[in-house]
């Protein structure tokens, strides 16, 4: 079934009927406009969709219509975006461009910039909580999967560990427990979704998260490369970031070539994870190279 999609033929097409399902979710004239326009201001930017379109593959893999699991995949978007809404705040990065835009911050100022980043993370759950066609007890562990990855477990921890260690000599230590808790939980989280949707047996299941988390290493990993060799037209956001900011990446602390190494090793990882899964894995792969290969 997946034979005839490409990663990029499926991220395009999917990625697009997200972009529409949540273009339908909020009135852009609702009270108050100014937060409605913020929200859908950042939300509706573009944007890759790879963590909704991860569980929309899932998904797929297991015989589930993408339609029946768009609100699952939309909380995914929702509560990524406000992350990025208020990883570009001054109080945290300070950026001034995010998807080839201003950042929300620069249009709105930043008490609506935070408010809207709030509103989406909370809506987020809101969507995860609706009814769904699966059984309440694995639509609980949907909701907590989904808490744990971002909270002060998952990607809270690590935005503030990135921010600790800015400016610091750090370790190899440091800089994997951001690249795991502030990236790669998500994107398990993202496999994990349509797994617990689909009621994958456990072994299943582990095997997919463990190729989630490794496959969101290495799409950090891969970030990290990018902005030392691509432009901030490319990135649609400003390239060389990471280095004025004093982060750690692994360039920093291996070089280039060691990096992009450690990023084929880790792929190949990721897809012995995911044959280990058990589930039609062709499109899943797919994606995965497609991460590594990616110019932005």
């Amino acid at each position: 079934m997946d034979q005839a999609w490409t990663a990029e033929s499926y991220l395009q097409t999917y990625g697009d009927q997200v972009t529409a399902y949540l273009e339908g979710l909020f009135d852009p004239n609702a009270h108050p406009t100014t937060l409605f326009q913020a929200m859908r201001y950042s939300l509706l930017a573009g944007g890759k969709r790879l963590r909704p379109v991860l569980c929309l593959a899932v998904g797929r893999a297991c015989g589930i219509a993408e339609t029946e699991l768009m609100p699952v995949a939309a909380a995914l978007e929702l509560l990524h975006c406000y992350s990025l809404i208020h990883d570009d705040l001054p109080c945290m990065d300070d950026d001034d461009l995010r998807r080839g835009k201003p950042t929300n911050h620069r249009v709105f100022g930043e008490a609506a910039a935070l408010l809207a980043g709030d509103a989406l993370l909370t809506y987020a759950f809101e969507q995860l909580a609706k009814p769904l066609p699966i059984p309440a007890d694995r639509q609980i562990r949907m909701i907590r999967a989904l808490s744990s990855a971002a909270g002060c477990y998952g990607m809270v921890a690590g935005q503030m560990a990135d921010i600790e260690a800015e400016r610091s000599s750090g370790s190899m230590r440091d800089l994997e427990f951001i690249h795991m808790h502030k990236t790669a939980r998500l994107i398990e989280a993202s496999v994990e979704l349509g797994g617990l949707y689909a009621g994958l047996p456990e072994p299943s299941l582990q095997a997919l998260k463990a190729f989630g988390l490794t496959i969101g290493l290495v799409f950090q990993m891969v970030d990290d490369v990018l902005d030392v060799t691509a432009t901030t037209e490319q990135l649609g956001k400003q390239a060389g970031s990471d280095e004025r900011l004093g982060k750690l990446t692994y360039p920093k602390f291996l070089g280039l070539e060691a990096t992009q190494e450690r990023i084929e090793i880790s792929l190949n990882r990721a897809l012995a994870h995911l044959d280990a899964s058990g589930v039609d894995s062709s499109l899943l792969a797919s994606i995965a190279r497609f991460i590594v290969v990616r110019d932005k």
